[in-house]
């Protein structure tokens, strides 16, 4: 290794002796095909030829999102374990990277709103009826985290093996069905039919489930672990809801209040989303807790 003077500037950095660089016996994998790159960095497919200035951006953003929305289901269900086996401590480690995750998605939208309207402009006719509501990934999560919907999956009805994946994650309980059953095992007096009911529908909260949350709550000393869990699961519910607000505004930015693509209403469908919650009784024991109505004389 040739030596530098004092305060000469490196010009390169020599690969050291150590350093694997023959590939060629077709057994060891290297960076690239360890990462399948020949086929990631070739799945980026603009609309027009030649493409507009910001097709690659606008389809480069969705492509890093659904990877980011399978990973975070992944997680999830990890998490979703955790709960059914009483491991309440390594499900708040999934939750922390949950959250993690929740963040990475959202800073995407501050990179694809560096893309105008009138970049936009130029090649929004090519997305035809694509639409984000189209995304499996997403109804995925939104399953299992409690927002139950068989409608939604009117639009998966043209490709079979999405449908058998969104139809079991509509028939299994939710992450939150399984906090339920966790507090039963805890020792709560959880309802009987909360714990065997129809998981295909929505669940909208009730005021048993709300008083034992009361009772975590008054006594975060006695129930440190079950006061972690539900502080997390409002976590997830604030970054989920900051994700479809700062989707909201970036539409609104680019499009205004003009319809979306897909056939929805644009911004205004977005909306509708923002008043979806996945744990009610986590909300509402906020309010037992600070306008509780003090007991008869």
């Amino acid at each position: 290794m040739t030596e530098r003077k004092p305060g000469e500037r490196p010009l390169k950095r020599d690969v050291e002796e150590s350093v694997v660089t023959d590939f060629s016996d077709g057994e060891s994998n290297s960076y690239g095909d360890f990462l399948q790159l020949k086929i990631l960095l070739n799945l980026q497919k603009t609309f027009q030829d030649p493409p507009q200035p910001d097709e690659l951006l606008f389809l480069m953003i969705h492509q890093v999102s659904e990877l980011w929305l399978k990973l975070m289901h992944y997680q999830i269900i990890q998490f979703r374990d955790h709960l059914i086996n009483d491991e309440i401590g390594p499900a708040i480690k999934n939750a922390d990277r949950i959250k993690a995750i929740q963040k990475q998605l959202i800073t995407s939208w501050e990179t694809l709103l560096t893309m105008t309207p009138a970049d936009y402009m130029l090649f929004r006719d090519a997305l035809g009826n694509s639409s984000g509501f189209q995304s499996y990934g997403y109804r995925q999560i939104e399953f299992i985290l409690g927002n139950k919907d068989a409608s939604t999956m009117r639009v998966h009805q043209h490709d079979p093996d999405v449908m058998a994946l969104l139809e079991k994650a509509l028939e299994e309980p939710s992450v939150y069905d399984e906090v339920i059953r966790l507090l039963s095992r805890q020792g709560f007096g959880v309802p009987a039919e909360l714990l065997n009911r129809d998981f295909r529908e929505p669940y909208s909260g009730d005021p048993r489930i709300v008083a034992i949350w009361e009772e975590v709550y008054r006594n975060t000393r006695k129930y440190w672990d079950l006061y972690c869990l539900a502080e997390k699961l409002m976590d997830v519910e604030t970054l989920f809801q900051r994700w479809r607000f700062d989707h909201m505004t970036a539409v609104e930015r680019v499009i205004g209040m003009q319809p979306g693509t897909g056939g929805s209403s644009g911004v205004a469908f977005l909306k509708k989303a923002l008043d979806l919650k996945f744990f009610h009784d986590l909300y509402d024991v906020r309010k037992a807790l600070f306008y509780k109505t003090p007991p008869a004389p």
